[in-house]
Order: C-alpha cells, then sequence, then structure tokens
C-alpha cells in the first residue's frame, strides 16, 4: 500500500492539464481546456478539462474524475498503479508500506501481464547489453543498423538468448507464474505441459502502450534459414489488441502534436532511424493494415497524417483502398515516396535529417490526387479503365466529410482526369445520396425488428426502480461547493455551511446509494474534526464517489464574462442569498421526504380495513401533513426573504 504522504506529494505535483495533454489534444477555450474523447468516436468535443478543479468531465459518455481517474479509466489501471504512473512522471519516489513482490499472486489479472511484460523487457534488454551472445548477436546487428545507445536504451531494444528455456527459466525462478508467461505469449506450452521461450535468438522490439508501459514484443531472426519467419510478434491478450496500437506512439505523441502532423511509416527500424534523426513525430502500423482504430488514435493528437512509402508500387495500389478510412475519419491524408531501394529507415540514413525534410517537403502529395496519378497511370488509354478510375477516384472523395473540402478534390480532379467538374458532381451526389438511403434503410430495418414473443407465463427477471435524487444530489452540490464556507447569516458565528447542513439533515435517509456514502464519508470526516473539501472527494478511492463529485461540479457551459453587456440579462446568483440556497435545499429534500411518507400511509390507509388501524394511520397522516405545511411555509419565508 502506497503511505498518505506520497499520495500527498504526487497530488500536489499532478498537473491535470499536463497529464491528460499526453492523450488528448486539448485547445483553451475560458478557464477550460476542451477536446475530442479519448473514450467515444466523436467529431465535435465534448470532453473538458478544469485546471481550476482538477477535473476532467466527458460529456459525450459520461465520464469524469482527477488525473487518477482519467488513467484508470484511459489505460484500466488500478488506483495505486495510476499513483505510480503519476510517481513516475514527476519523479516521486514512492514509499509503500508492503513489498510489492510480496503481493504478485494477488495483483489483478491485467496488472499481472503488465508486470510480466515489464520484466522481460528488462530481461531482453539486460541480455542485450551484458551477455556475450546478446553483445556478439543482438548489439552488433543494432550498431550496424546505426542505431545509437541512447535509442536502443530509450526504445528499450533487446535480445532473446538462443536457448529454449533461458527467459522462462529466469521468469520462473522469480516467481511469475506459469498462466502469465503463457497469456503473454513470451512463453509457449508442450505437450507435456511445460514451457519454452517464444522468441529465441531473436533481437526485441518491446512495443510500448499508451503511458509507457511494454505491452507486446516484436522478435526478429537474424538467421537466413527460409523456414523461419523473419517476424514473430506477440499474440492478442488483455493488454494488446494489435488494432488499436502505433509503435512508436508513446515516444511520438508529444512532437504530434506540437508539429501538428504525423508520419506513418511501416516497420520498427523506420521508426527508430526517423526518430532517432530528430523527426519524433513518426509511428508505425507493425506491418499490420492499417485500421480504424489506429487512425482514430493518431486523430487525438492531429488531424494531418503523412505516409511514407518505401517506393514498393505493388504494396501502394494494394494499400490505397485502406487509406479511404483516413479520408472516412475526416482527416487529411498526404503521401510521400521514396526513391526505389529506400525505405524511410535507409533514406534518411544515407542524406540525414535535413535530406530527410527536404524530400518530403518537395514529394508530399494529396491523397486524393496521389491516388488519382497512380490509377490513371496504370489504366494508360485504355478507356474502360480509365471509367473506373473515375469512379474509384470520386468514391474516395464521397468519403470526406467536410463538403467544401470534397468540392475542392472534385475541382482538381477534373482538371487530372480531364473530365467536365459538373459530371464529377454528378457522380459525386449519386454516391452520397445512395449511402444517404442504405444508411436509412438500415435504420429502418432495426427499427422495425420484430421483438421477442413475450412468454405470459413468466414473471419478469429485472424490476425497475426509478429513484428521483435530483434534490439529494443537489445537496452533495453545496456540500462540494460551499462546505467549508463560514455562515453568515441570522447572527450565527463561527460554523461552517458543512458541519451546519450534516446537522440539519440527521434526519434525513438519502435513497441514492452514492449520495448516501458520501454524506457518512462527510459526517465521519467532521467528526474527526476536518473539513474535506471538492478535492478531498475529487481523488477519493471510490469511483462511485468521484463520479458523483465530478457530476456536481462539472458543467459543459459557462457563462461568457460580458453576458449582461452584450444582452442586459441578470442571471440568478445563489451565493447572493446563501441562507436561502443551504436551507432551501436542506427543506425541499426534507419535503421530498415527507412526501414520500405521505405516500406510504395513503397507500397503508386504502389496504387496511380494521378500524383501530385506519385510526393510527390516518393520526400518523394527519401529524405527517402538519410538518409538510411547516416546512412549506418554512421554505416561502426563507425564499421571499
Amino acid at each position: 500500500m502506497i503511505t498518505k504522504p506520497t499520495i500527498d506529494r504526487i497530488m500536489e505535483a499532478t498537473d491535470i492539464v499536463e497529464v491528460i495533454g499526453e492523450f488528448v489534444q486539448l485547445k483553451k477555450r475560458g478557464a477550460n481546456y476542451v477536446g475530442l474523447s479519448p473514450f467515444a468516436n466523436e467529431r465535435t468535443p465534448s470532453f473538458t478539462v478544469s485546471p481550476a478543479k482538477g477535473i476532467f468531465k466527458d460529456f459525450s459518455t459520461g465520464k469524469g474524475g482527477s488525473a487518477i481517474t482519467f488513467l484508470m479509466e484511459l489505460e484500466k489501471f488500478t488506483y495505486p498503479e495510476a499513483l505510480k504512473w503519476l510517481a513516475k512522471k514527476y519523479g516521486i519516489e514512492v514509499e509503500e508500506t508492503v513489498d510489492p513482490t510480496e503481493n504478485r499472486e494477488e495483483e489483478n489479472h491485467r496488472e499481472s501481464l503488465m508486470i510480466v511484460s515489464g520484466f522481460a523487457a528488462k530481461f531482453f534488454h539486460e541480455s542485450l547489453l551484458n551477455t556475450d551472445e546478446g553483445k556478439n548477436i543482438g548489439l552488433s546487428y543494432f550498431k550496424e543498423r546505426g542505431f545509437t545507445n541512447e535509442t536502443i536504451k530509450k526504445f528499450e531494444l533487446g535480445y532473446s538468448p538462443d536457448q529454449w528455456e533461458a527467459f522462462t527459466g529466469q521468469a520462473l525462478k522469480e516467481g511469475y507464474l506459469q498462466q502469465f508467461l503463457e497469456e503473454s505469449g513470451l512463453s509457449v506450452k508442450r505437450d507435456n505441459g511445460s514451457l519454452y521461450d517464444r522468441y529465441r535468438g531473436r533481437v526485441m522490439f518491446p512495443i510500448h502502450g499508451f503511458t509507457g508501459r511494454v505491452i507486446a514484443f516484436g522478435g526478429r531472426t537474424l538467421k537466413n534459414d527460409k523456414n523461419v519467419p523473419k517476424y514473430v510478434n506477440s499474440p492478442e491478450s488483455e493488454i494488446y489488441h494489435k488494432s488499436s496500437v502505433l509503435y512508436g506512439l508513446y515516444f511520438a505523441k508529444k512532437a504530434i502534436r506540437e508539429e501538428d502532423n504525423c508520419f506513418l511509416v511501416e516497420g520498427y527500424a523506420d521508426v527508430l532511424s526517423v526518430h532517432q534523426a530528430g523527426i519524433e513525430n513518426v509511428v508505425a502500423s507493425s506491418g499490420t493494415s492499417l485500421t480504424v482504430e489506429q487512425i482514430r488514435l493518431i486523430g487525438r493528437f492531429t488531424k494531418n497524417i503523412t505516409i511514407l512509402y518505401d517506393g514498393d508500387a505493388a504494396g501502394i495500389k494494394a494499400s490505397l483502398r485502406g487509406l479511404d478510412m483516413i479520408l472516412e475519419e475526416g482527416l487529411n491524408v498526404k503521401v510521400v515516396l521514396f526513391p526505389d531501394g529506400h525505405d524511410p529507415d535507409s533514406f534518411v540514413r544515407k542524406f540525414g535529417t535535413n535530406g530527410f525534410k527536404k524530400h518530403i517537403e518537395d514529394n508530399k502529395k494529396d491523397f486524393i490526387l496521389f491516388k488519382t496519378d497512380i490509377l490513371l497511370k496504370e489504366a494508360g488509354k485504355d478507356p474502360i479503365k480509365k471509367a473506373g478510375v473515375i469512379r474509384e477516384i470520386v468514391e474516395s472523395v464521397a468519403k470526406i466529410p467536410d463538403s467544401i473540402k470534397a468540392s475542392v478534390f472534385i475541382k482538381e480532379c477534373s482538371y487530372l482526369l480531364q473530365i467536365d467538374e459538373r459530371a464529377l458532381l454528378t457522380e459525386l451526389n449519386k454516391m452520397r445520396n445512395a449511402k444517404a438511403k442504405k444508411d436509412s434503410q438500415h435504420q429502418t430495418s432495426r427499427q422495425e425488428e420484430p421483438p421477442d414473443e413475450p412468454n405470459f407465463f413468466d414473471e419478469p427477471d429485472v424490476k425497475i426502480v426509478i429513484k428521483d435524487a435530483t434534490q439529494e444530489k443537489e445537496v452533495i452540490r453545496l456540500l462540494l461547493l460551499y462546505g467549508n464556507r463560514v455562515i453568515d447569516w441570522d447572527g450565527i458565528a463561527n460554523t461552517y455551511i458543512g458541519p451546519f447542513m450534516i446537522a440539519e439533515l440527521s434526519d434525513v435517509d438519502f435513497e441514492d446509494a452514492a449520495c448516501k456514502s458520501f454524506v457518512e464519508i462527510y459526517r465521519k470526516e467532521v467528526e474527526n474534526g476536518v473539513l474535506p473539501d471538492e478535492q478531498y472527494f475529487i481523488h477519493y478511492p471510490d469511483k462511485d464517489i468521484v463520479d458523483l463529485t465530478v457530476n456536481q461540479i462539472a458543467t459543459k457551459y459557462t457563462l461568457s464574462e460580458n453576458w449582461y453587456d452584450m444582452h442586459k440579462i441578470l442571471v440568478n446568483d445563489e451565493q447572493a442569498n446563501m441562507k436561502a440556497t443551504i436551507l432551501g435545499a436542506i427543506f425541499h429534500l426534507k419535503k421530498h421526504m415527507v412526501g414520500k411518507i405521505l405516500e406510504g400511509l395513503r397507500n397503508e390507509l386504502q389496504k387496511t380495513d380494521v378500524e383501530a388501524d385506519q385510526e393510527i394511520l390516518l393520526n400518523q397522516y394527519m401529524h405527517m401533513k402538519k410538518v409538510e405545511k411547516t416546512i412549506s411555509d418554512f421554505l416561502g419565508s426563507v425564499i421571499l426573504k
């Protein structure tokens, strides 16, 4: 368990804008920052970060909380792991009451896979640097490729010894469980149940997740045996989904934001060489076809992608259709070809940083125009093939969500294709109308699907109970915003609003579970002489409490500072009459509670035939009606005063 002083130091050091800015491109808007949600696919920003409150709120999914909550939601960290990530970022030494190695078997499943992957990365890296086999084979290979010690260390490159159980044996010896060695793909099970190393005799490229932790590996053989696959990659696991990962993104995301552009290459070596040359906004799809998830990942940081091809015409032609996905996601795509025999890795090593940048600047083309040029050359003078090219180009343009951008491309393509612009626009509109009709029919068919036949002999499995927690949450909001203020009404002195509200609410039984827990936590802290503020609850370990807190203090809209000057409209300020605000909330909640009691008594009266019981219930009902009137009269006098 991490000690409280350590947690306090982490909280003090954490800048939520800085932390979330590593994963989301944020733009300042007033006192807050906004960006596209990392939890949903959206084109209009609904993700807000408040540096003053130290919280984020994602209005598209409802998620919200502190920097710790963000890491837990995005990377599925445990609470301690989120704290450790922040501690590492801010150079804070973590003090724990228990040695974490003693609890290895108690770690959650996902975290266990992370831990064993981290151990493997360290093992392979040390094998590369500290063993004769690693130095002679692995290190010499990386040096021949021109990689510096700094690059080797930064990307944690390694070497897996050419032995059956070198890694597996060491991992088992140090207490790592066979289950996680096998699930991570680091070890493979034999028929007799024993394990052996997957990556024997290969140089290792660790694949880092969004937060910098190793989640998978790519292993390259250095043998010339055609029966041995050149690359062996980690299988899919709970922590590694290759369609959602880009090699090098952890090291590139800051540069991608700053350059407002992402260079997309094919392989590990391309990323390493280009990055080493000082061009750090580079990532690779690691040999897999580009996926929508990968495109959206880039889209968090920039709307501009430049794809760097190695000049292989067959490979380029095969990938063209897949790149239409980038257009569909609303990103701008440029393409750069390298001369035959060169890829980004070899080109940057031969011509250096300046030569590499100049080549990109001189040769980059918009994807649509690049595709038009490629397909026209292939079609030659064949009119049938040329008609197919026209249709394929218009199909690509039709995927661009921005109509203005699409019309610009139509204009330029009409010149390249030597066809009337109106003809292209007609074809474009046909395609868009067909797509809209298809989408509409799909939506209608889904709505018209007949429901399953009900079984009238079965009772429903789930009973839905709707509780009106609005007033309860209003009380929580006021505790958060004003609990640490001193009361300034009716001559009351040296009393804070928080303890006053808690005392006044002692006869109220909250229905909403999160609200009830919140009030109990607040009550206990007050009894211990502590007045908890919003930061206390924003960083509370219980996610339900954090969600409740953020939902009450976060708002999607903020009133402009010159609202009154522009429109001469006054907006009520609840702070102008704190007595009305605080007592109004308390007694509205009490009135709501009394209303529930009255409803229950009415139901009991309708069910009861015994005269004596009816009289008792009627007396209780009349008493509660008097209580209700007293509260109503009190509310009227407080609000109107």
